[in-house]
């Protein structure tokens, strides 16, 4: 059982002053990071798939111990909509590999205007290798159903709890690990606000109750404005005693 807390990328102009020191550049981002941080959730490999090579980098740049969570490629979960997925297939193993020992789970984050096809997520689920974790995090509230977790439990898939203006607040562990995205609390918008102290314990005691039940457990700040994220993550990492 280990607990991970990080935010949902890591290189943000805005963090300049809160999480690397003002005027860092760019590429010097990411050893700022993994100093404060044991893991960490790709995005942008949502809106261009990296190549192999940046893969095998980042698992020599990371330092041992810590673990990177990948966010799919929007060809897969959006504009195919998960359908006819083997030209992504390969080139999701092939990254894994890349990544060893640092790799730590695979996102699938469906589109909003998905609506619920057991089918076809029973498709990807089932060609994936079983050595990979993945989660998938449904924005449609058609997958809300009990059978749709329990075609999850089947394939070993993680239920992806969201946090978030407008989404579902669903605390379902569906398999031997958590995954929490924390999309921040502003009522009107995602992404936006800063988690007060009482919701932040709160948090602490649902990741210590999963923890306590055997699952490892990670969760991701994506309130990155103002570097909330950063802070949140920090202080829930105290709360919990990662």
């Amino acid at each position: 059982m280990s607990v991970h807390i990080g935010t949902s990328g890591w290189s943000y102009d805005h963090w300049d002053g809160v999480l690397y020191p003002p005027g860092t550049p760019p590429r010097d981002r990411l050893a700022h990071y993994v100093r404060r941080f044991g893991t960490v959730e790709l995005n942008a490999s949502f809106y261009r798939w990296p190549r192999d090579a940046s893969f095998a980098s980042w698992r020599r740049r990371l330092p041992p111990g810590f673990s990177l969570s990948v966010k799919a490629p929007r060809g897969l979960t959006h504009a195919r909509k998960l359908y006819a997925p083997e030209p992504w297939l390969p080139r999701l193993t092939s990254a894994w590999h890349e990544l060893g020992d640092r790799r730590a789970v695979l996102l699938l984050q469906l589109h909003p205007g998905h609506p619920r096809d057991d089918v076809r997520l029973e498709y990807v689920l089932s060609r994936l290798p079983p050595w990979m974790r993945v989660a998938v995090e449904f924005r449609h509230g058609s997958w809300h159903d009990e059978a749709v977790y329990a075609l999850l439990e089947r394939h070993g898939a993680a239920y992806c709890v969201m946090s978030g203006a407008h989404l579902p607040c669903v605390l379902r562990a569906t398999a031997s690990f958590v995954y929490v995205r924390m999309h921040g609390p502003d009522t009107g918008s995602l992404y936006a606000g800063s988690y007060g102290e009482a919701d932040l314990r709160w948090w602490a005691d649902r990741v210590g109750e999963w923890a306590g039940s055997g699952r490892d457990v990670f969760v991701y700040f994506n309130n990155d404005g103002h570097g909330h994220a950063v802070r949140n993550a920090l202080r829930l990492r105290e709360l919990v005693g990662a």
